[in-house]
């Protein structure tokens, strides 16, 4: 179970991303952006090393605010072979020097990602220790279990992680809500993930996280 700590981060992580965001090719904004915090969850790691959070952050600094889903994961030393996915690093007002990667290239993500997708794991609150989030909506239609690792390629859409089994799992970065209640899956989606988040003006949003597409028959 990750615990919430109540204490200061140096940089924060709005800052990080601040940075960060614009070099992405999935972020339609232009110039440097200005983000808000507007919702996300938390993923426990079973071996309780790696904080796992996806964060959804909104840029108001375009005439129409743009709202991200950025997966971040927070680790006590780098991660090998990772420094292109790396967002930065923080001073964590409790456990000290935090690194900070983009987490669709954490396979500790990745894994409980799909975990959740095919029901093994929980979504957390994002602020509150021991806490379901009951926001977080999933589902899986097939007969087995998914595999634990998956290669991350960014583009325009979002991102798209391939898994060894010929899968591919759909991150959306750029959210849009869905226009009534429930997110419609695209059509042959074997699972998903949606989610909520907050509206500039204060009302709230639900859209699609996630989606996986099944291997294609040989």
């Amino acid at each position: 179970m990750a615990v919430i700590h109540r204490t200061t981060l140096q940089p924060t992580k709005l800052e990080l991303l601040t940075s960060w965001l614009p070099a992405r090719p999935w972020y339609g904004g232009a110039g440097e952006p200005e983000l808000v915090k507007s919702g996300g969850f938390r993923l426990d790691d079973p071996q309780g090393e790696v904080g796992i959070e996806f964060m959804v952050v909104t840029d108001t600094s375009g005439p129409r605010p743009a709202a991200y889903l950025v997966p971040l994961t927070y680790r006590a030393a780098p991660l090998d072979g990772a420094e292109h996915a790396l967002v930065g690093t923080m001073e964590h007002g409790v456990l000290g020097p935090r690194w900070a990667y983009d987490g669709v290239h954490d396979p500790v993500l990745v894994a409980q990602l799909l975990a959740l997708i095919e029901g093994r794991a929980q979504a957390q609150a994002q602020s509150v220790s021991d806490t379901p989030d009951r926001d977080i909506a999933r589902s899986y239609a097939g007969t087995g279990p998914l595999p634990g690792t998956a290669t991350a390629t960014d583009d325009p859409e979002g991102t798209a992680l391939a898994t060894p089994d010929g899968g591919l799992l759909r991150l959306s970065r750029a959210l849009r809500p869905a226009e009534h209640g429930a997110p419609a899956l695209p059509k042959g989606a074997a699972g998903h993930v949606s989610g909520v988040w907050t509206l500039p003006d204060g009302t709230p949003a639900r859209g699609l996280f996630a989606v996986l597409h099944p291997a294609s028959p040989a």
